[in-house]
């Protein structure tokens, strides 16, 4: 009775309406103009346009089709199978058996309708097997067409359907070439360990060079991440070369972060030679934990740094370890008015090469800012800090090896000025504003113990003023008393344009120890630092901080960088020129180097990109990299080329050419 009753719902719904469907248990929803279903043999006969979705949400569309109630047979005329909203089968004949789809004399293609003369990529292929239950396309004999002419042939191939993120299996290699190893090619296979966690394994082949192994793997866990690559090779010179990097986050509530990091290579050249170069000078491996509170901070850290830098400069590269590093600091809630209180404390140990060092540092400040008759703004602040030393075998500034406790008591305070005077317009709103502070600090011989710190030294400059501590770090001690003042104008108006100009000075009223010709520091009035940028939030975006000698107003320093136009089409420019000292009388090479980067948008896919770091004080680069990129939807291409012109212990700079290719298929990229 049933059989009868869906009888002839089926046939009377095509002579009522012109798109008749009807719901079964497999396939789930067949769409026609006109459904037949004969009873005796349970088989399902269509006319004209149909659509057929199964249970699992797989779709077909056909012309003229004749199935079975389960849809273990099929036949058919235009038969396409849709994996996506661009990606279907097209073929001859498809048989379906559970979760087995057969289609031979088949064509496959995620491009449909990308392009308005012919689809940008389509395999041909006697036969095509899908897998519902694991979601992969096989292909036999498969010949890769781009825009209807054949470009590969391939005797096996495998892929995931679109409805998959996550499939182990071998992604598309790429092609390098460098005038030192020879040709190389990299095969990765992907291996997908769950949704959240995968590695991927890297062959490279070099004609010139033993092959080299690569190795990235990547877990979210709940709360945690953790991130790590590394590569090996056996070189032709009988050595061992690897490099790893690890950097695992890992958060211990609403209050706490723990960082693992692990940054270590054979030796110095290896990162350079085999392209995991990224201009550090150095590595460093350790492990930081943070504590956050609402008004509290604290972090504990420990370093192990590897030097790649022959020397800095004039200079032999520093080295040495770090553990402990524990930083804390507390700022209260307002005690009366806006005066607030803030605590910190600081433990270091250096260590290396038969010495060691260890610092304990504790301070406090008081701070209460003012705002006064006029808009005057008025902070006053005083602090006090007491460091104490421990030293073993550490050479201090007076070329004295020493083993033992230092101590130091540092009190200081400030009184700063500031007056911001506006004057709004119908077109731009302005902002004058003077500003002055007095610093007053402890005079001590003892600025500092060790020749080897924590601090790199002065270096003024615009950032720098208005600091009690000038100084990067905490061993060096800014001496005695100085003022700080400087003029600052900035403008704006309603369309997003801002203009800011800043011009300023310190003055040491106590004679400065030793101090450093380029640092840009004199007994008495410094030199004059100052910048000035502009910003239309549209296609400009340009800034430049300059220091001016404060006798002769000469240029001496000069940071300048400039973004030019928009995300497609832009010219990015930073230069940095520096008039550089041995001593007061004596001049040295200057710092003169420009980074160019450029990228123009040829058409709506084609791009052009390129930029290079170029020492202007001896004429050459030091590395330039640039290529064609392709972007569509369906695929990608990119050929790019990069030279580095560095030479290190056995590294000669090299010329490398690198072509990739891939394909897309709904977004994702194989």
């Amino acid at each position: 009775m049933k059989k009868i009753i869906s009888f002839f719902t089926v046939l009377l719904l095509p002579s009522v309406v012109l798109g008749a469907s009807v719901d079964m248990s497999e396939p789930k929803v067949i769409t026609a103009d006109k459904i037949e279903y004969d009873l005796k043999t349970e088989t399902i006969k269509t006319t004209g346009d149909t659509e057929i979705v199964n249970a699992s949400g797989q779709r077909m569309t056909l012309i003229d089709s004749y199935l079975t109630k389960n849809g273990e047979s099929l036949s058919g005329d235009d038969i396409r199978l849709w994996l996506g909203n661009h990606v279907y089968i097209e073929s001859e004949n498809i048989e379906r058996k559970g979760d087995i789809t057969i289609a031979r004399n088949a064509l496959f293609t995620a491009c449909d309708n990308c392009d308005s003369f012919g689809d940008a990529w389509k395999i041909s292929t006697y036969k095509i097997v899908h897998n519902m239950d694991t979601r992969m396309l096989r292909f036999y004999s498969p010949i890769l067409w781009t825009y209807d002419i054949p470009v590969l042939w391939l005797p096996f191939f495998e892929m995931p359907d679109p409805g998959i993120k996550h499939k182990t299996g071998f992604l598309m290699p790429d092609f390098e070439s460098t005038n030192k190893m020879g040709t190389q090619i990299n095969i990765p296979l992907y291996i997908a360990i769950s949704d959240t966690h995968d590695v991927t394994l890297t062959t490279s082949y070099l004609t010139q060079e033993n092959p080299l192994f690569q190795i990235e793997h990547r877990l979210n866990a709940p709360h945690s991440e953790y991130r790590t690559r590394g590569s090996f090779t056996h070189n032709r010179a009988g050595e061992n070369r690897w490099h790893i990097f690890n950097d695992d986050v890992i958060e211990l509530g609403e209050y706490a972060r723990a960082t693992v990091f692990l940054e270590r290579t054979s030796d110095k050249t290896y990162l350079q030679k085999y392209g995991f170069y990224g201009d550090q000078p150095y590595l460093d491996s350790g492990a930081k934990l943070e504590l956050f509170g609402q008004s509290s901070y604290i972090v504990a850290d420990a370093h192990i740094f590897q030097e790649l830098r022959d020397s800095t400069g004039r200079y032999s590269a520093p080295d040495g370890n770090i553990l402990p590093n524990i930083r804390a600091v507390h700022q209260t809630q307002p005690l009366f008015g806006e005066t607030y209180a803030t605590f910190g404390a600081d433990v270091l140990g250096i260590s290396g090469d038969g010495t060691s060092s260890q610092r304990l540092i504790g301070d406090a400040r008081l701070t209460t800012p003012w705002t006064l008759w006029g808009g005057n703004r008025v902070t006053a602040s005083v602090s006090a800090r007491y460091d104490v030393y421990h030293f073993n075998n550490t050479e201090m500034i007076d070329q004295q090896n020493f083993s033992g406790f230092k101590n130091r008591f540092l009190p200081s305070g400030y009184l700063e000025w500031g007056l911001p005077m506006f004057r709004p317009s119908s077109n731009w709103t302005q902002i004058l504003e003077p500003r002055a502070r007095l610093t007053v600090m402890r005079r001590t011989d003892e600025d500092r113990f060790a020749l080897n710190n924590d601090s790199a030294g002065a270096l003024l400059t615009d950032s720098t003023l208005f600091s009690d501590n000038r100084f990067s770090g905490l061993d060096l001690w800014e001496n005695g008393t100085f003022a700080d003042y400087g003029l600052r104008w900035s403008g704006f108006n309603e369309n997003g344009h801002t203009f800011e100009i800043f011009l300023g000075q310190t003055y040491d009223f106590i004679d400065r120890a030793a101090t450093d010709p380029n640092s840009g520091f004199h007994n008495g009035a410094s030199d004059y630092v100052g910048r000035i940028s502009y910003n239309n939030t549209k296609w400009l975006n340009v800034a430049t901080r300059f220091r001016l000698g404060q006798e002769s107003l000469s240029l001496r320093h000069v940071e300048t960088s400039a973004n030019i136009g928009t995300s497609r089409n832009f010219l990015n420019i930073g230069h940095i020129w520096s008039q550089q000292f041995i001593d007061a009388q004596t001049a040295d090479e200057d710092i003169n180097e420009a980074v160019i980067g450029a990228g123009i948008q040829l058409t709506n896919r084609w791009s052009v990109r390129w930029n290079a770091i170029y020492n202007m004080e001896y004429n050459e680069f030091q590395r330039h990299t640039g290529g064609f990129f392709y972007t569509h939807p369906c695929y990608y291409l990119s050929v790019e080329y990069r030279r580095d012109n560095a030479i290190k212990e056995d590294y000669v700079g090299t010329t490398t050419f690198q072509f990739r290719f891939g394909m897309s298929i709904e977004g994702q990229r194989y």
